[in-house]
């Protein structure tokens, strides 16, 4: 069985095992839909509150959250087994098991717990991202659909790679450190608003450290035909998801030290 076939097969028995109990998978779906939404209700009490924001307005800002609320729970859903890899495979002595298996370790650990409550954000952001587009009177041409795809494959891409990191520093760790959840959650929230509203050094972190401007900030710019107000020329936009993409191979290399030196439970 190819890498690929195995990958699906292991997120279709992660997806059966949830479905023993539907009633528990259709309120979690639910709880995480309502929660992001109560969020998306607290944008637009500040609009309705105080207007437009430093020239950007609430349909503007709703692809912002659409589309990057679409990248995010993608990248939670596959990459739940490196959120919780100290727990549950290094404090128990089971990550040595996946060692053993003759398959790609992080294909393993991707297809571990493939959780379907992240159905709840995925839709939430959908829907975010339909409203935006009727505010803004968006018109979805084939390069605005192009770019959105790339920039939606690039934000999955730089998200991962946020949790691989994580996963990595439990090998020294044993657990998860809850600093991780500032790059995860809190990237989710920084992504959401356009890159010009924050202060000149939060925008280089944002785009040179964790480029989460670069899959999400850009991108919309190009999709929403609008000039950036830092002065960036229009084709950035076309070619900075791949910062996303770069910033996963940089995480898998951090990851594949980390396993260098990984040295088992000892018991």
């Amino acid at each position: 069985m190819g890498s690929l076939a195995l990958f699906f097969r292991l997120v279709r028995a992660s997806l059966d095992s949830q479905a023993r109990y539907p009633a528990s998978a259709l309120m979690l779906t639910l709880g995480q839909l309502l929660g992001t939404g109560i969020e998306m209700i607290a944008v637009w009490a500040l609009f309705h509150r105080f207007g437009d924001v430093q020239g950007w307005r609430i349909g503007e800002v709703a692809v912002f959250y659409g589309l990057v609320n679409c990248m995010f729970a993608i990248a939670d859903a596959m990459g739940r087994g490196f959120d919780v890899l100290g727990t549950d495979f290094l404090r128990t002595g089971t990550f040595d098991r996946l060692l053993l298996r003759p398959r790609p370790l992080a294909l393993q650990l991707m297809g571990h717990d493939f959780r379907i409550s992240r159905l709840g954000r995925l839709l939430q952001g959908a829907a975010l991202l339909a409203f935006g587009a009727v505010q803004t009177d968006l018109a979805w041409t084939p390069q605005a659909v192009l770019i959105a795809l790339f920039a939606l494959a690039g934000g999955v891409a730089l998200f991962l790679g946020i949790f691989v990191l994580q996963g990595t520093l439990s090998f020294w760790t044993v657990e998860s450190l809850e600093i991780a959840n500032v790059l995860t959650y809190g990237g989710v929230q920084a992504a959401q608003f356009p890159l010009a509203i924050y202060a000149q050094w939060f925008r280089r972190v944002l785009t040179f450290i964790v480029p989460l401007a670069c899959v999400a900030y850009y991108p919309v710019l190009a999709i929403l035909d609008k000039v950036d107000p830092l002065g960036a020329p229009g084709w950035v936009g076309w070619v900075s998801p791949l910062a996303g993409f770069v910033f996963l191979a940089a995480a898998f290399g951090v990851w594949r030290f980390g396993l260098r030196h990984y040295a088992s439970t000892g018991s």
